[in-house]
């Protein structure tokens, strides 16, 4: 619930900067955001971006000099990794892992007349749904207040946008976790090898984007 309210009160602040940009004329965008997470898991054993997740929320874009300006969003994102069944054995290979969070990226883009815009940042998600699968079975010691999955996850991340139509942009970005997610040992039935490895969070998102109060805030920055 801590989680939730403080998403809530970031979302509240985005508005506001938004609303703020239209009434006192500020040079202040808004954007609405929506689409998906395609991820994977790095060090989970299980390969290929197969996780297929929403990534929404809102956002405010400050100009702050030329072409440069600065974003931040308050999101809700999807994550985790996915494996379909191997066989039809008891063991069937079967692996999913849902991991939800309240996300807040911060960017500075380099914007080339709104029709493309660079941008690269981090940012900070706090982990509030999570839900693991092996063959078939739910890991019932896979909580999250218990673990083993970190709270909170750091990435670094690229993102790429141009012009659909007017004020609709396309969204392309790449994120990596800074930090591990968790440290897992591995410990295969009938063998006894076993090895230890640390996770991150590896993922591409897909969103259209609709900015409010662009050409506005053009002319105001002029």
């Amino acid at each position: 619930m801590r989680g939730i309210r403080c998403f809530f009160y970031l979302f509240v602040v985005v508005l506001v900067f938004c609303g703020t940009g239209y009434l006192h004329a500020q040079v202040i965008k808004g954007a609405v955001l929506a689409g998906m997470n395609l991820s994977q898991v790095d060090g989970d054993e299980i390969y290929g971006f197969n996780k297929v997740g929403i990534n929404l929320g809102a956002a405010a874009i400050v100009p702050f000099a030329g072409h440069w300006e600065a974003s931040i969003e308050t999101i809700y994102s999807q994550k985790g990794s996915y494996q379909g069944p191997r066989n039809n054995d008891s063991l069937t290979g079967e692996y999913r892992l849902r991991l939800n969070y309240l996300e807040v990226p911060v960017l500075v883009h380099f914007n080339d007349k709104d029709k493309v815009i660079f941008g690269a940042g981090f940012s900070w998600g706090r982990l509030v749904h999570v839900e693991e699968y092996e063959h078939g079975n739910r890991v019932e010691s896979t909580t999250l207040n218990k673990g083993p999955y970190s709270k909170n996850d750091y990435n670094a991340m690229v993102d790429l946008r141009f012009r659909i139509y007017k004020q609709l942009k396309f969204n392309v970005r790449y994120a990596y976790s800074l930090k591990k997610i968790r440290t897992r040992v591995y410990n295969p039935p009938f063998s006894n090898d076993s090895w230890t490895r640390n996770q991150y969070n590896n993922y591409w998102t897909f969103r259209l984007i609709y900015i409010f109060n662009e050409e506005f805030s053009e002319r105001a920055r002029q």
